[in-house]
This record gives C-alpha cells, sequence and structure tokens, in this order.
C-alpha cells in the first residue's frame, strides 16, 4: 500500500503537473509557429527570394554529387522560427515590461552628509 500511496504523491505534484502542461502547450505552440513559417513566411518572403536567385526547390540542389539542399533548407527554416519567436518574445517581454519604480530621494542622513560637503568645500575655496 506504501508503494501506490507515494507514487500518486509523485505523480500529482504540482511540478509534475505543471511541467506536463508546459511541454503540452509548447508542442501546440511549436505547430503554431511551424504553420506560420511553413505556410505564411516562406509564401510571402522566402519563395519570391528562392525564384530571384533560380533555386525554387532547394531540397533538390547538389554539388559534386554532395545533395546539401535538405540540410540548407532545415537551416533556413531554422533561422526563420528563430526569427519569429524572437518577435514574439520581444513583443511579450514589451508587453509584460513593468515600469521601474521611481528612485527614492536621498535619506536625512544623506542631506546632513551633502550639507556638511558643501559647508567644507566653500570653506576651503575662502
Amino acid at each position: 500500500m506504501g508503494f501506490v500511496k507515494e507514487f500518486k504523491e509523485f505523480a500529482f505534484k504540482g511540478n509534475v503537473l505543471d511541467l506536463a502542461v508546459g511541454v503540452i502547450i509548447g508542442a501546440a505552440f511549436g505547430k503554431i509557429v511551424s504553420s506560420l513559417v511553413e505556410d505564411v513566411i516562406t509564401p510571402l518572403i522566402l519563395n519570391p527570394a528562392l525564384k530571384a536567385a533560380g533555386a525554387e526547390n532547394i531540397a533538390k540542389l547538389t554539388w559534386n554529387g554532395v545533395a546539401y539542399g535538405n540540410f540548407l533548407s532545415a537551416v533556413i527554416s531554422f533561422l526563420c522560427i528563430a526569427m519569429v519567436l524572437f518577435f514574439i518574445i520581444k513583443g511579450a517581454n514589451k508587453v509584460n515590461k513593468k515600469d521601474a519604480p521611481a528612485p527614492a530621494g536621498p535619506t536625512d542622513d544623506q542631506k546632513l552628509l551633502a550639507e556638511i560637503r558643501d559647508l567644507l568645500k566653500s570653506k576651503n575655496n575662502i
């Protein structure tokens, strides 16, 4: 009976459930970002650039018998996804940015020390 209780405590702890939710949300968000890159950014930006360069089907590119097109395609997809995530996180940080509290004024001790400093300066300048 102790094993079942111990397993139940482990499986339903807050951290395990939070991790499970995070993984599921992350997978769903990954699909959204992938779709954005493949269905929006690639047709609007990348395909015209590849056509202009004469490489409409990048996956078929070869050089001396080495098919490097798939690798190049994966690198370009990674860079596009990284850029989209950068802009999403940058926007989220801007929305969540909290204004920094105004710096507190000098304390009474600091005011007194400043007055003493000023008096000493004026006394030495005479």
